[in-house]
């Protein structure tokens, strides 16, 4: 009677184990699935995988000066654009700088970099961690105004870049982590329940049945033998006793589904990022890199532009000059890509080539600063309202009507 007692307590348990859900069974081993901090989401790997991969993406990209007079757009060398690439005359160089900033972009919500100024000049770049910076915000829903505080010392809005996502008042955000950490907490606690089950050498649970009633002094023998058990160290065997056996506790659905709730996690975490999966399988096409392009990493891009165009043009040079992100480098990594763009620029008589040689990092060719053109087209100058026809050297106005075109009237050699 006493064994068919204990066969239908165990019965009970098992079932109860089969309904088990995955945050029972994390709160059961004591894991906790309170809210996840910065450094536990980096420990997923989907979400190091995905934030290194649009950080790198971004950071290796530089950032140019242009000039806009007249309706002609010319490149300008500056020493800010040094600073934003090369040399921040801080710490980090230019690609360190810009990747901890997007960084801090994604997961925090909001990148800070300060502005060391001596007058006019910029003399230096200095990244800040977003765990160092706090802000205090007036209390005007439409007159915002805000100041910055880093260890004590406040600083004015135009003393800092602030790269922000998803903010409502220009200098706060909501990072991945705010906005997703309900489904950050499951995946890092699985990751951790995994854990568990590697340090105890994967054992099993179970239950030991007795055929007599056992004292205190061998029960604790018992319980400290299984305890040394799921240390998963050189004790590895327990001894059973005359009248001792143990029943291994079958897998809960939790455990059996441990692999698949893994890769599910992990394809969830990368939309959070809009990072397609296939980009970490290499089986990602070029329509796939093209969207993450798009989508992904575009965005971030326009979000630098407006950052420091906003904080390191003076007043007097808004409206002229502009910070813009050279994504050309993206297509460097599509040797063919990018030789079919360039032969549709050449055709199309936009680009000459030794515009092409420059953005290849190759000299100039004397004689090659020409953009070609067909004979067969008819050119029309917007300004003057007359069209030119090279193979018939000629120009003729607008307003002439089909019959004075091909009569040959009105025409200008």
């Amino acid at each position: 009677m006493k064994l068919i007692q204990q066969w239908k307590e165990f019965r009970q348990f098992q079932n109860e184990e089969r309904s088990m859900t995955l945050e029972d069974i994390l709160l059961r081993a004591g894991i906790s699935t309170e809210t996840v901090t910065k450094e536990q989401a980096l420990n997923i790997p989907a979400v190091s995988a995905a934030v290194g991969l649009i950080s790198d993406t971004v950071a290796s990209l530089p950032i140019i000066l242009y000039k806009e007079e007249s309706g002609k757009v010319t490149e300008v060398k500056d020493d800010r654009v040094s600073l934003l690439n090369d040399d921040t005359k801080d710490s980090l160089d230019g690609f360190q700088f810009k990747k901890a900033l997007v960084e801090d972009y994604l997961l925090d919500g909001a990148g800070y970099a300060y502005i060391n100024r001596e007058r006019n000049k910029i003399k230096s770049l200095h990244y800040v961690s977003y765990n160092n910076v706090s802000v205090n915000i007036n209390a005007d829903p439409i007159f915002k105004n805000y100041d910055i505080l880093v260890n004590g010392t406040t600083y004015s809005d135009y003393e800092f870049i602030k790269l922000t996502r998803k903010t409502k008042d220009g200098v706060t955000g909501k990072g991945v982590i705010q906005e997703n950490n309900k489904m950050l907490s499951v995946a890092y606690n699985s990751l951790v329940f995994e854990d568990i089950l590697v340090r105890t050498g994967g054992n099993k649970k179970g239950f030991i049945t007795s055929e007599n009633k056992l004292d205190a002094e061998a029960i604790t023998a018992l319980k400290e033998a299984w305890k040394n058990l799921y240390k998963n160290n050189s004790e590895n065997v327990v001894v059973l006793n005359k009248g001792l056996s143990f029943q291994e506790a079958s897998n809960t659905s939790v455990e059996m589904e441990l692999n698949s709730n893994k890769k599910t996690n992990s394809i969830e975490v990368c939309k959070m990022f809009k990072v397609p999966p296939s980009l970490f399988e290499g089986t990602a096409t070029d329509e796939v890199h093209e969207s993450f392009i798009k989508i992904c990493i575009n965005p971030i891009l326009k979000a630098i532009e407006t950052a420091v165009n906003k904080d390191l043009l003076l007043p007097s040079e808004k409206g002229s000059f502009y910070f813009a992100v050279d994504t050309n480098e993206i297509l460097k990594g599509n040797i063919l890509k990018r030789y079919q763009a360039y032969s549709e620029a050449v055709k199309a008589g936009w680009i000459s080539k030794n515009e092409i040689r420059y953005r290849e990092d190759y000299e100039a060719i004397e004689g090659l600063d020409i953009v070609t053109m067909s004979l067969g087209e008819v050119i029309y100058d917007t300004n003057s309202k007359k069209y030119f026809t090279p193979n018939m050297d000629s120009v003729t106005n607008s307003g002439m009507t089909k019959q004075a075109l091909k009569g040959g009237g009105n025409i200008e050699n």
